[in-house]
């Protein structure tokens, strides 16, 4: 009957997104589409960027297949029939599949709060099995969404330890992604090498005029007119990682001390959400210390 045919073709269909980074040369793109006809893959998304200054070709396809075949099986014949031959870095993955995600706070709550709220609408297509903090200020917050709460202080001498928690968690629930909503915490070197590409800061954008505890009452001191925020990856480097978004909003002499402040949450709170998905989506490719964001 039609509707069964119908019905089966749907089953197995596939949605995958395939990224690339290579060498620029002639003949990737006739390749990468040449494999896609192969396996009757349809373009659903396209997206390519050359840097002339690197030499490096950049690209990102949403394909569907009417085959009943896995992203594990793709990524293999992939990595043999084109990869191989153009000097291919690619990931490909199933377009629907969410992030493993674990996210990590202290005391400031509005990030983590728009992270759950949108994860709990859809928004973000990430799957997140625990939150950790150095502080017990989120539990309340963090279980009325039905997620871990995992208390971890860190103190000098209990820092070592808290990362080797940390990355316990990471191996033990298969985390894909590391959000630092809001941690104030400095993460040592070997731990973030160890979360190179995976792990995902927000700050505010006053750095490095305004350091410490209180940026915004700093900035507020010298009469600020913009406030803005940055969503970095994570390195060895103190917030001098390749940028993934940034924002800004304007400020005027009206505003308090206060009013600077939630101005602030409220830009990296979009920020960060928005970074995180563009990361889950794998719409942001790395290269030579910079992103390239396929938005």
């Amino acid at each position: 009957m039609p509707t069964t045919t119908v019905a089966a073709a749907s089953e197995v269909r596939g949605d995958f997104v395939l990224t690339i980074v290579c060498p620029d040369r002639p003949g990737i793109v006739h390749a990468v589409t040449g494999w896609l006809l192969q396996h009757h893959g349809n373009i659903l998304e396209s997206q390519q960027f050359d840097d002339a200054r690197a030499g490096k070709f950049f690209m990102r396809i949403d394909f569907e297949v009417h085959e009943p075949v896995d992203a594990e099986d793709l990524r293999a014949d992939f990595a043999g029939a084109v990869a191989r031959d153009f000097d291919m870095q690619f990931e490909l993955w199933d377009a629907a599949a969410p992030y493993r995600t674990l996210i990590m706070v202290s005391k400031q709550l509005h990030c983590l709060n728009d992270l759950l709220f949108r994860k709990s609408t859809g928004e973000l297509q990430i799957d997140v099995p625990v939150v950790v903090s150095n502080h017990r200020d989120a539990e309340p917050l963090v279980r009325s969404y039905g997620i871990d709460f995992q208390h971890v202080p860190v103190t000098p001498d209990t820092k070592e330890d808290a990362e080797r928690t940390l990355m316990g968690l990471v191996d033990d629930l298969g985390i894909h992604l590391v959000v630092l909503a809001r941690y104030m915490q400095i993460l040592s070197d070997p731990l973030c090498r160890q979360l190179s590409g995976r792990a995902i800061n927000i700050h505010h954008s006053f750095l490095p005029s305004f350091k410490g505890a209180k940026p915004y009452h700093a900035a507020f001191d010298r009469g600020v007119k913009l406030v803005g925020a940055t969503a970095h990856y994570v390195t060895a480097d103190l917030d001098e990682g390749p940028i993934i978004e940034q924002d800004v909003t304007r400020a005027d002499h009206t505003y308090t001390a206060e009013q600077l402040v939630v101005a602030g949450r409220d830009v990296e709170a979009a920020v960060l959400s928005r970074a995180v998905r563009w990361h889950s989506q794998t719409r942001v490719l790395e290269h030579d210390g910079r992103t390239v964001v396929f938005r």
